[in-house]
C-alpha cells in the first residue's frame, strides 16, 4: 500500500488560477489527482486551465466567489454531479491590500479600516465559507481533507502587515477549531490542517522585499534573510511536498496542526 498515493482524489483549490494555487494544481495534477480550480475571474480560470490541460485532462475550473455562499453551493453541486465526491479542499485564495499595510512613514492609526475589513474577509471568510460548503459534502461521506493557508505573520508580530496578520492568526484558530469539531461530530475520516509558508517572493510582496531600481533586497528583505537560518527565500514548489503529505493517507492521524514551511524562520530567535 502506497500511503502517498493521491491518484483519482478529487481536489478543489480556491484561488487555483493564482501563483500559489496554480503551483499546487500543477503538482497535484501531475501526480494523478482530479483537480478543480476556482477563481473569481473567468480570465484567471481560463488561463489556469490552458496551462493545466497541457499536463492532464483531469482538470476543470469554475468561476466562483469564495465570499458568496450561493456561488460556492452552485459549484459544489456541479462537482458532486460530475465526480460524486470531494476528497480535498485547499483554501489557497487570499491576499493583502495596500490600505491594510502600514507604510514606512505611517503608524497603526493611518490604516484604512475598510481595506483592513476586506483583507480579513478575503483571508478568513474566504476560507470559512468554502470549508462550510465543501466540508458539508465531506461530512456526508464521513471522509475528506481541508487544508488552509496560514502564514508566518500569524505566529509573531511581523511589522506593517497588520490586516494580513490578523486574518491569518484567525485562520490558525479556525483550523484547530474545525479539526476538533469535524472529528468529534463526523469521525476520524475528516481532517483539517494548515500550512504556514515563510517568505516567498510573489507579486503581492515583491516591492516590500526587492528594490525596484537596484534589484537588491530592501531593508525588510535583508532582515528576513538574517532571521531565516537557510538564508534564502522559499520557492513556490517547495510547498508541494507538504501539501501532498496532508492530502494523502500518510497523514491520516494528523489533524489540527499548522505546519511551517519557512526555512527555519519560526525556530530562530535571531541570536
Amino acid at each position: 500500500m502506497n500511503l502517498f498515493d493521491i491518484k483519482n482524489k478529487v481536489i478543489v483549490i480556491t484561488g487555483g488560477g493564482g501563483v500559489l494555487g496554480g503551483e499546487m494544481a500543477t503538482y497535484l495534477l501531475a501526480n494523478g489527482a482530479f483537480v478543480i480550480i476556482l477563481g473569481h475571474r473567468d480570465t484567471t480560470v481560463n488561463s489556469g486551465l490552458e496551462k493545466l490541460k497541457k499536463i492532464s485532462d483531469n482538470v476543470s475550473g469554475y468561476v466562483c466567489n469564495a465570499l458568496d455562499e450561493t456561488s460556492l453551493k452552485e459549484v459544489s453541486d456541479k462537482i458532486i454531479a460530475k465526480h460524486g465526491k470531494i476528497d480535498v479542499l485547499i483554501n489557497a485564495a487570499g491576499g493583502n491590500m495596500p490600505g491594510a499595510t502600514i507604510g514606512v512613514n505611517q503608524t497603526i492609526f493611518d490604516v484604512n479600516i475598510d481595506d483592513f475589513k476586506k483583507v480579513v474577509d478575503l483571508n478568513l471568510f474566504g476560507s470559512i465559507l468554502p470549508a462550510m460548503v465543501f466540508g458539508k459534502e465531506m461530512a456526508n461521506n464521513k471522509k475528506g481533507v481541508i487544508i488552509n493557508v496560514s502564514s508566518m505573520t500569524a505566529q509573531s508580530a511581523i511589522t506593517r502587515v497588520v490586516g494580513y496578520s490578523a486574518s491569518k492568526a484567525a485562520i490558525d484558530n479556525f483550523t484547530k477549531w474545525l479539526s476538533v469539531e469535524l472529528a468529534l461530530k463526523y469521525g476520524e475520516g475528516l481532517r483539517v490542517n494548515a500550512i504556514a509558508p515563510g517568505f516567498f517572493i510573489g507579486n503581492q510582496n515583491r516591492d516590500l522585499l526587492i528594490d525596484k531600481e537596484t534589484g537588491n533586497y530592501t531593508d525588510r528583505g535583508d532582515t528576513i534573510i538574517r532571521n531565516t537560518p537557510m538564508k534564502r527565500f522559499g520557492e513556490t514548489d517547495e510547498l508541494n511536498g507538504t501539501i501532498h503529505y496532508l492530502c494523502a493517507d500518510a497523514s491520516k492521524f494528523v489533524t489540527g496542526v499548522v505546519l511551517p514551511i519557512d526555512g527555519g524562520f519560526s525556530a530562530f530567535s535571531g541570536v
